[in-house]
């Protein structure tokens, strides 16, 4: 089937993740502690409202080189401190918490910031959490395929029963408090790449969030093809959204967007190498010039990281970006100009080039 791409274009939104990574100071004489980077978080969600970004993202881990565990405290914090951007955990590990307690927090930061909260739900790229709170690894699969079930349950927000083996069993029972969504509070699924949680998605009528953090967007194509027939054939007449994820850096030029980015994202990519056994050590810049131009990472000028954001837009035909601005050890300063920039120069450039295609 084909990908229509113009039903999205009016309301195209433009958003910021960060996880909250532990950075380096601006002279990078040390590393920043946790407590600051939390406050750092803080100041760049409030330019991310002030420039007009739609949507901020805050991820969670349970690892030393990120601040953010509780993204929803986060997300209350800066929710209290700007007015008008929406707030979504970017992701909620939903495997290795109680649905009932997340729908409960995402459903209050929602009443506090009147209708501004919406929730993202994955299994996560890292395990930590699952040893962390007593989960069982072998148990992967079944935690989040019922803890998912019960979460879609429960947007109904009337009376809810359900039977499962992950958790103790509900019987008509109410969720409080409830939201202004006449559909529940605002719920997407997370997905790497695999056909079966793209199929899940639908299947409950969530919208689906493509993590496209390696490789070409065109990739994740049949995937949102496969999205579109699945919600169909489960009954769904409506179109639900799509929307992706990917990592990069603005600046003012290209060369100077990559000079700061190359060094952190190099660290990062080789840290992760060592503890998932990729091998190969620290990519060179060849390798990273090849993920700028051709791959998932959105590194320039506010010109540059427009035009690819918008050939994303036309390939998949979704209907929000999140730009992952941080990167391991990128300080805060460098961040925080790159947020004024997607706000005030991206975000315009995109809408102006997606009404004239």
């Amino acid at each position: 089937m084909s990908i229509s791409t113009e039903r999205h274009h009016d309301h195209f939104e433009l958003g910021l993740h960060t996880f909250g990574d532990v950075t380096a100071s601006a002279d990078g004489s040390r590393t920043l502690t946790q407590p600051e980077v939390l406050r750092n978080v803080l100041a760049e969600a409030r330019m991310a409202d002030e420039t007009g970004v739609d949507v901020l993202g805050v991820g969670e881990h349970h690892r030393p080189d990120y601040a953010i565990s509780a993204p929803d405290v986060v997300l209350s914090a800066v929710g209290a401190a700007t007015e008008r951007i929406k707030l979504i955990s970017a992701v909620t590990v939903l495997s290795s918490d109680d649905p009932v307690r997340v729908y409960q927090r995402f459903a209050t930061l929602d009443g506090l910031t009147g209708g501004r909260a919406e929730v993202s739900l994955g299994r996560g790229s890292f395990i930590e959490s699952y040893g962390l709170f007593g989960y069982e690894l072998s148990d992967y699969e079944q935690l989040f395929e019922e803890k998912l079930d019960l979460f879609a349950r429960l947007r109904s927000e009337g009376p809810v029963s359900w039977e499962g083996t992950m958790r103790p069993a509900l019987r008509d029972q109410q969720i409080h408090p409830t939201t202004v969504h006449e559909q529940g509070l605002p719920a997407w699924v997370a997905v790497g790449g695999t056909p079966a949680s793209v199929v899940r998605a639908a299947r409950h009528g969530l919208g689906l969030e493509l993590a496209v953090i390696g490789g070409a967007p065109q990739r994740f194509r049949p995937l949102v093809e496969l999205y579109h027939r699945a919600l169909g054939e489960f009954g769904f007449a409506d179109a639900r959204r799509v929307a992706m994820h990917s990592h990069g850096f603005v600046a003012d030029t290209d060369d100077e967007a990559r000079e700061i980015f190359y060094p952190s994202w190099a660290d990062t990519m080789a840290q992760l190498g060592r503890e998932r056994g990729w091998g190969g050590g620290r990519p060179g810049r060849d390798q990273f010039a090849e993920e700028v131009e051709h791959g998932s990472l959105y590194v320039g000028s506010p010109e540059t990281v427009a035009r690819k954001i918008v050939r994303s837009q036309k390939l998949l035909g979704i209907s929000r970006f999140g730009l992952k601005y941080g990167n391991g050890s990128l300080a805060h300063e460098h961040m925080l100009r790159a947020v004024e920039l997607y706000g005030s120069r991206v975000k315009p450039l995109v809408l102006d080039m997606l009404s004239e295609s």
